[in-house]
């Protein structure tokens, strides 16, 4: 067999070649959205169009043209019009450092399956524990995503705080977390995966600002324990993901140390804020919580998807997952950080410490101060300009680079309004010039920014909201006369 479709696959001048014109396409796409030379964030395609169309290429498409294609219809993130999702425009020497992962394909599982990207993953965890504030005591480690660091916090919190090995045993107790009415659904999703059920998800309704009602702690724990529920955990949201407004973590980690429970904070986007002097007491208190996630991917400019899980006991990270895999996994009588399959679900992970380890070789901590704190600078601007509006209301005052607002001019009721705001937002997505979201709070319907990129400004926010008061402000007054005809 002569094997000429491998010695296609990899010819390395060939790899060069291809590599050099989309390194020269990717750069051009950089600066044509940086720049605003293309005036849309996305162009939008229903989604039976766009399967459409990527069937057809698959068979009639011109190869020399796939990448600019994908380039080219999908959402540009590094546009300063997109406001929406949690997601950073990726700094562009992460694509390089995507590059070397990609091609290495070190799987990381054990050390000698990714030995540079091992001992730079322990390098750059140690360095963000140390911002947090843990002592020398701390480890961390990378991990797929948000979703997965907090199950696996609240796998090494259960087997922490619960007296018996339900790891290997398993469990017929009665086992519970307590939880904000507002913290990101992946907690939910979490425990339910580790067979908590509904009963064992406490949810503390938030106070009117959206923050976990400190206040109700003491009953919501007395009443699940007179069911016969052992409260184990209970997490902090740094922020809440619809609102981006941050839980009391130093009220947390008192109710926490009082009752002895593991304190976890689910700090995927705003967890970053350990690095901005302006916005650092945010997080106050944090440093008293046993665990703490900060996804890379949301507010530290990294592409997706990496996840750092911190604990202020190191030791706990290694027990979260006792099992044998004699053949991958020895048995060591000294701290073996090396062998990462030993403390994360994955057996096989990418080589995502050198996103975290370029940024900070190439350009120190200082990059993060400035990104987070312009965000955060941001969004706040944005709520100060919104409640300068009367025909906009805000959901709450924004502490951080995420603010829900409505529009609400006029004689319309509750319902008239929801569906107003959401004519709004999908106007905003089929036209293109600003991509945001929207999100719904106790029955209310908002729509949603989110400023992730650094080169947003309030120019560009003005615009916005010039564009989405000319369009509400046509679709109410026909809104009106509809209900005036009846």
């Amino acid at each position: 067999m002569k094997k000429q479709l491998l010695k296609a696959v990899y010819d390395s001048e060939e790899f060069r070649k291809k590599g050099h014109i989309l390194i020269d396409q990717l750069a051009n796409h950089l600066a044509d959205k940086l720049q605003e030379k293309s005036k849309n964030a996305i162009y939008w395609n229903e989604p039976e169009e766009e399967l459409k169309f990527w069937q057809d290429f698959l068979s009639t498409g011109d190869e020399k043209a796939m990448f600019s294609k994908i380039t080219e219809r999908t959402t540009y993130v590094h546009h300063p019009h997109y406001i929406g999702h949690q997601v950073s425009p990726a700094a562009p020497i992460t694509a390089l450092s995507g590059m070397i992962s990609s091609l290495l394909n070190n799987g990381m599982a054990v050390y000698e399956m990714g030995m540079a990207p091992s001992a730079i993953e322990r390098v750059v965890t140690d360095i963000l524990c140390k911002k947090v504030g843990y002592g020398d005591a701390s480890r961390g480690f990378l991990t797929s995503g948000g979703t997965l660091a907090n199950l696996t916090a609240l796998l090494a919190a259960r087997k922490a705080k619960v007296a018996y090995d339900i790891w290997n045993e398993g469990h017929s107790e009665s086992l519970g977390i307590i939880v904000s009415e507002e913290a990101h659904y992946c907690v939910d999703r979490a425990a339910k995966i580790m067979g908590l059920g509904e009963k064992g998800i406490i949810k503390v309704p938030a106070t009117d600002g959206y923050e976990m009602n400190i206040s109700l702690l003491e009953n919501y724990y007395r009443e699940a324990t007179e069911k016969g529920i052992q409260i184990f955990a209970i997490v902090g949201s740094a922020p809440s993901t619809a609102t981006g407004v941050y839980d009391n973590l130093e009220a947390i980690a008192a109710f926490s140390q009082k009752y002895h429970l593991w304190f976890h904070v689910d700090g995927a986007h705003g967890g970053a804020a350990i690095f901005s002097k302006k916005y650092r007491h945010t997080l106050a208190g944090v440093e008293k919580a046993d665990s703490l996630v900060i996804d890379g991917h949301k507010m530290m400019m990294m592409p997706t998807i990496t996840t750092a899980l911190l604990m202020r006991e190191g030791k706990h990270a290694n027990a979260t997952f006792s099992q044998k895999a004699e053949y991958l996994l020895t048995q060591a009588d000294h701290e073996d950080w090396y062998n990462s399959g030993k403390r994360t679900f994955e057996c096989t992970k990418n080589m995502m410490s050198i996103h975290w380890y370029t940024l900070i070789k190439a350009y120190g901590e200082g990059v993060f101060d400035e990104y987070v704190t312009h965000l955060y600078d941001m969004g706040r601007f944005f709520g100060e300009m919104v409640k300068e509006e009367p025909a906009f209301e805000l959901a709450v005052a924004p502490v951080s680079n995420i603010v829900c607002f409505r529009y609400v001019k006029g004689s319309l009721d509750t319902e008239a309004l929801n569906n107003l705001n959401a004519k709004v937002r999908q106007h905003l997505l089929e036209d293109g010039k600003f991509y945001i979201v929207q999100t719904k709070l106790r029955g209310v319907h908002y729509l949603r920014v989110t400023v992730m990129n650094p080169f947003t400004t309030s120019q560009h926010l003005r615009m916005l909201l010039k564009k989405i008061r000319t369009y509400a402000e046509e679709v109410s007054s026909q809104l009106n006369l509809t209900h005036r005809s009846f």
